[in-house]
Parts: C-alpha cells; sequence; structure tokens
C-alpha cells in the first residue's frame, strides 16, 4: 500500500552554510568603506540585521560607522537617483 515507509517526512534538501558577511579580521570603521558600502541599500538606507545576518554588537558598529561616514560626507545621506536623471 504504502509506497515510502515514511509518508510525512520532509524530503532532506542539501543547503550551503552562507558565510558571515564580516570576517574575523575585518575592522568595522568608518574609513573602511568596501565593508560599509555592504550594509546599504540602493536608496541610502542602512539595511536591517535580519537581512545582512549579522550578530547585534556588530549591526550597532555598522551603525555608527555608517553614521560617522555620513557626517564626514565620506558617504550620502539619501542616495535619489531620480532627483538627477532630470
Amino acid at each position: 500500500m504504502n509506497k515510502s515507509k515514511r509518508p510525512f517526512t520532509k524530503s532532506k534538501r542539501s543547503f550551503r552554510r552562507r558565510l558571515p558577511p564580516i570576517q574575523s579580521g575585518d575592522r568595522i570603521d568608518y574609513r573602511n568603506m568596501s565593508l560599509i558600502s555592504r550594509f546599504i541599500s540602493e536608496q541610502g538606507k542602512i539595511l536591517s540585521r535580519r537581512v545582512n545576518r549579522v550578530t547585534l554588537i556588530q549591526q550597532r558598529l555598522i551603525t555608527i560607522a555608517i553614521k560617522q561616514a555620513r557626517i564626514l560626507s565620506l558617504l550620502p545621506f539619501l542616495n535619489n537617483q531620480k532627483q538627477f536623471e532630470r
């Protein structure tokens, strides 16, 4: 009758573990623009911790670094491309 022994079990899918976005050697600093720019959306918003997949402490350091870079005009506060297309 039953084709399989366990009809309600999920099929085991193989998945590749995602690499953490911040390596242990990376310094979270306002001068490290290549690292900081990964955590900003196209509009210039800071991405959430769930999207970034970072720890709470890392997210706080990233937020502080982004805000410092904005104040020092290394990063824009807004990134409105529509404004420049006219």
